[in-house]
């Protein structure tokens, strides 16, 4: 293995063949954790965000439960609707494919804006909200709250480079902890009540100082708290459109899986919200914007998030099922990214092969995994974490608008596809009318959640989607006429022709040496039509000096001195290919440069690398082909590139290569000496 792969097959893994992807594909069981992990997981900051909005006014034991109930009703609408996609557009585009096929491109690549960014957030709050709930387990951690988060960052994007169904394996456990978990807390805390005991939140002792006096006292200002709230507690809907974009990660049959999938999901996450929910109101909880002015909690160390007071005011503070429901909330907060990292890849992946991405994001890695989409999601997540440092609360604003927009708009497309599959007869009558019932509800709800949510927090941070937005479409759109653009010249028309007049090739030599001179021995035995050594003389007295050693060698190939008065290698070069290419007309032009091969990295310090930097110089020369003649020194003769796998075809055991007849080389009988004696050492 080559020195260099050495930590990467530590970190990644052993490369999978293609044939390994049907293996890498998911079971339900394990497709839960990694495509709704998200989703799972937003029930623990959605309620806390709606509790903390309801609190500046005092209206959280009022409006908490019609808000929550709201919400559920919205999600469970939502889950029924990606059911319809799911079976309707099974390739994996989700919305972005729906909005494509019925709506057109433009709102294809509004969807795929929306998308990209709302991946981008989820990353950055799950990281931040996990990180949250660790430091209300652990408050001495929180002067390192965003080493934390960076350092859990750089660790999922390196668990998920591993592989789908790896990385799956490594999910599932935390997030089946948390759901077991969590469901024990509720089931307890209902018990506990039904029971009569008094559930006390550690904040429920403190006194509520209500900070936005206008919304208590009734009017439009509390109408505006509430759609905040309820804005804020819509976050807890996020991720539910990753198994949509995720079925080809399924198991056959593709299409049942991720439905039912999807509804186990959704199941899930309302039990959750309404119970979470509950718990909180029933125990008591203040949570505050601003606990110091709000609650007169200033002792300086950080409040305690929602999950952690429920779980005290129902196990206690020091029980072990305390310390049970942190660790899986922090857990499942850090591993929500992970839905992310499946979903961000394939949308890019299926962008880039329309063109509207660069086709690197196509190319999957030695695990199977589109590696560059994942690389390109944890840059763009640092940063927002750096930028607002960690907090839940700033980064918060930023979300579900984008996921939103990706859903008002896929469900306007499955209008279309339903109107449009009736009129065709693709689709039968009684599955068009009551998909046209369930996307146009959903149609509607998240419309007006839209709506709601740009309303209020465009000036709470969401100015900067509207900013954000437009820039990924504009770069999306002007990607795709770029390749557009480039198909447009490299293509064949009845003006191209091939073919040119002549074959001339020049060997760029230094010195006598074995790498020149094996150089020169592959110009002659390419046969063509004519072929000139060139030595570009940086130092003039070097020149006079090599000239003399060329003509005492004896070598009967025409040796050219070009003067370099600035001591370049490049320039000159270009100057004499061009000037003769004017002369010759549309002449082929050959360009031979010996490279020597090392086999450490710290080795390459000790060569001047003039070959890469004339090549690269020479690929915008019109005419001009340029062949690098490998010389491997000794180190470099036992580094192996790869692990040797048997390819189709291999020989059997006892066969052996016949060699190549030697091809006869022009030149000096002593030229041909000098090519036999060095053959064999390259």
């Amino acid at each position: 293995m080559n020195e260099s792969n050495q930590p990467r097959s530590l970190l990644l893994g052993k490369k999978l063949s293609n044939k390994s992807l049907e293996g890498e594909l998911l079971p339900k069981y394990i497709a839960l954790p990694i495509f709704s992990s998200d989703p799972l997981s937003s029930v623990a900051y959605g309620p806390q965000e709606l509790i903390m909005i309801l609190t500046l006014g005092g209206l959280a034991l009022v409006a908490a439960p019609y808000i929550a109930g709201v919400v559920a009703l919205l999600l469970a609408v939502i889950v029924l609707s990606y059911r319809r996609v799911i079976g309707a557009y099974p390739s994996g585009g989700g919305d972005y494919e729906v909005a494509q096929k019925n709506l057109g491109s433009r709102w294809s690549l509004v969807v795929a804006a929306a998308l990209l960014l709302d991946y981008v957030m989820t990353v950055a709050v799950s990281i931040a909200s996990g990180v949250d709930n660790l430091i209300s387990a652990f408050p001495n951690l929180d002067p390192w709250r965003v080493e934390i988060a960076v350092g859990f960052l750089i660790a999922l994007c390196a668990i998920n480079l591993r592989g789908v169904r790896e990385s799956g394996t490594a999910f599932a456990i935390p997030t089946y902890i948390f759901l077991g978990s969590v469901f024990l807390m509720i089931g307890t805390g209902a018990f506990r009540l039904a029971s009569g005991d008094v559930l006390a939140a550690p904040s429920s002792a403190y006194q509520l100082h209500i900070l936005d006096q206008q919304a208590a006292n009734g009017g439009i200002f509390m109408i505006l708290l509430l759609l905040r709230a309820f804005a804020s507690g819509c976050s807890a809907l996020t991720g539910v459109e990753a198994i949509a974009n995720g079925v080809p990660a399924f198991r056959a049959p593709k299409i049942r899986n991720a439905q039912i999938t999807l509804v186990l999901m959704g199941t899930a996450a309302v039990t959750m919200f309404i119970g979470i929910t509950w718990l909180a109101l029933a125990s008591g909880i203040h949570y505050a914007e601003d606990p110091c002015e709000q609650l007169g909690m200033c002792t300086g160390a950080p409040q305690q998030s929602l999950m952690a007071q429920i779980a005290v005011a129902v196990f206690g503070g020091n029980s072990p099922f305390f310390y049970l429901i942190q660790a899986g909330t922090a857990a499942v907060l850090l591993l929500a990214a992970n839905t992310a990292f499946n979903g961000f890849p394939l949308l890019s992946s299926v962008l880039a092969k329309d063109g509207y991405a660069p086709k690197a994001l196509l190319t999957r890695g030695d695990r199977l995994v589109f590696s560059n989409g994942m690389l390109s999601l944890m840059t763009a997540a640092l940063v927002l974490i750096l930028i607002y440092q960690a907090s839940v609360t700033g980064l918060i604003q930023l979300y579900i608008l984008g996921v939103f927009t990706s859903f008002t708009v896929g469900q306007v497309g499955m209008l279309v596809h339903w109107k449009r599959g009736k009129a065709d007869g693709s689709v039968k009558p009684r599955d068009a009318l009551s998909g046209t019932i369930i996307n146009g509800l959903g149609a509607t709800l998240t419309g007006a959640v839209l709506i709601i949510v740009t309303i209020t927090k465009f000036t709470h941070g969401a100015w900067l989607v509207f900013i954000i937005m437009p820039i990924l479409y504009w770069v999306m759109s002007n990607t795709k006429k770029y390749y557009q653009a480039v198909e447009l010249e490299v293509s064949v028309d009845s003006e191209t022709k091939f073919g040119s007049k002549g074959d001339y090739a020049v060997v760029m030599m230094d010195k006598l040496n074995k790498p020149q001179l094996k150089a020169l021995d592959y110009a002659l035995s390419s046969r063509h039509t004519r072929l000139d050594a060139i030595h570009i003389a940086v130092d003039p007295e070097r020149a006079i000096e090599f000239e003399k050693e060329w003509s005492d060698y004896g070598i009967e190939v025409p040796l050219k001195i070009i003067d370099s008065p600035y001591r370049e290698f490049s320039a000159p070069l270009i100057q004499y290919l061009e000037t003769h290419r004017e002369q010759f007309g549309s002449e082929r032009i050959s360009v031979y440069l010996p490279k020597y091969v090392v086999g450490h990295w710290w080795e390459h310090i000790f060569h001047n690398h003039r070959a890469n930097r004339i090549r690269k110089q020479l690929l915008y020369v019109r005419g001009v082909m340029v062949t690098l003649v490998p010389w491997r020194l000794e180190s470099a003769e036992h580094v192996k590139l790869f692990e040797r796998r048997p390819l189709p075809g291999d020989m059997r055991r006892g066969e052996r290569l016949r060699p190549a007849p030697r091809r006869h080389k022009l030149g000096s009988n002593r030229v041909e000496k000098i090519a036999h004696r060095i053959d064999g050492d390259d």
